[in-house]
């Protein structure tokens, strides 16, 4: 059994442009906790083998997703929950004054920046 508390500053940058805190990590995923800064645009990626679940806890942001078949924009709020299914291009951005902070679960667990290869978004990246 494992216990974490937030890190009170990030561990590193996602591929696409995140300041991230890492939560936890197990054999079936890992969490994390991720904040984009006002009116960032983040590089678009998709993802070979992992799959993801976010929760928006506050701010006001968009993604974009395009798994081939279908697009979509969605508003990411706070109580907002996402899925990222394997192979689903996708990019996100920040629409406001305060930071946009959300959770991210990856599941299987995380193999390292090589993951995320880059894809043509909707927006031009900031970041």
């Amino acid at each position: 059994m494992k216990e974490t508390t937030l890190p009170k500053t990030a561990d590193a940058k996602s591929p696409a442009g995140a300041d991230i805190r890492f939560i936890m990590d197990g054999t079936t995923g890992n969490m994390i906790h991720a904040s984009v800064p006002p009116h960032q645009i983040n590089r678009a990626t998709i993802h070979s083998t992992v799959s993801e679940f976010w929760y928006v806890l506050e701010g006001h942001g968009e993604i974009w997703r395009n798994d081939g078949a279908s697009e979509r924009v969605t508003q990411l709020l706070a109580g907002t929950s996402i899925d990222i299914p394997v192979g689903t291009a996708f990019q996100y951005r920040n629409v406001a004054e305060g930071d946009l902070k959300f959770i991210c679960i990856s599941m299987p667990p995380w193999p390292g920046d090589d993951e995320a290869s880059p894809v043509e978004g909707k927006w031009k990246p900031t970041y």
